[in-house]
């Protein structure tokens, strides 16, 4: 729970029917993964041409199952916006994580922050492994910025939401007051954690 998302704490179709608690959808020719919680399933589809390592990466876990039995554990909410910011979520602690991956920036991929955008949470770039974050309304600071101070190479974003942007908005509503493990963390984690029931592609 280490890797966090804020720059300023750190820095086509819908689903026509129902098999098993997951929705179906008509053909694509993108990956498509079900991000199943005790409040709703929530569908992702990854840019795995725009955002290779990364969509890989990410579906490493996921068919490995690494993800099932994790959380959503925060709730980064735009103070004076309401149903704005992202959630982040993980596997359970208890899972070991593979080796990180190189940085695939917006400027590379092209993938803004924009609503349902899904990206990986990272420390210094070529840090992330496996955390990750949606966002519930457009988050353009977090985009790369090339010629501004510091850490400016933004987040790796991936892909986003086909369905459940509802559910993303719900969670990023719940309590939010849990123990933070960092200052900055502080007001942003959920209390309890929404249980990621399981995480496979549809």
């Amino acid at each position: 729970m280490s890797t966090w998302i804020g720059r300023r704490a750190l820095l086509r179709a819908v689903g026509l029917t129902a098999v098993g608690g997951v929705p179906a959808f008509a053909a694509s020719s993108k990956p498509r993964v079900a991000i199943q919680t005790d409040h709703g399933t929530i569908v992702i589809e990854l840019e795995d041409k725009k955002a290779p390592i990364t969509a890989a990466n990410f579906l490493r876990y996921v068919d490995a199952h690494k993800y099932d039995g994790g959380t959503f554990y925060r709730a980064s909410k735009t103070k004076g916006v309401k149903g704005a910011g992202s959630i982040q979520g993980g596997p359970p602690a208890r899972v070991r994580r593979y080796a990180p991956i190189a940085h695939e920036s917006t400027r590379q991929t092209g993938i803004k922050h924009r609503v349902g955008t899904i990206s990986m949470a990272r420390n210094a770039p070529g840090s992330a492994t496996c955390d990750f974050f949606i966002c519930a309304s457009p988050q353009p600071y977090l985009d790369a910025k090339p010629g501004g101070k510091g850490d400016n190479e933004g987040f790796a974003a991936f892909g986003g939401v086909v369905q459940g942007l509802d559910v993303v908005k719900k969670i990023l509503a719940l309590k939010a007051d849990g123990p933070a493990a960092y200052e900055a963390m502080k007001g942003q984690m959920l209390n309890p954690p929404v249980k990621i029931i399981s995480m496979k592609r549809v």
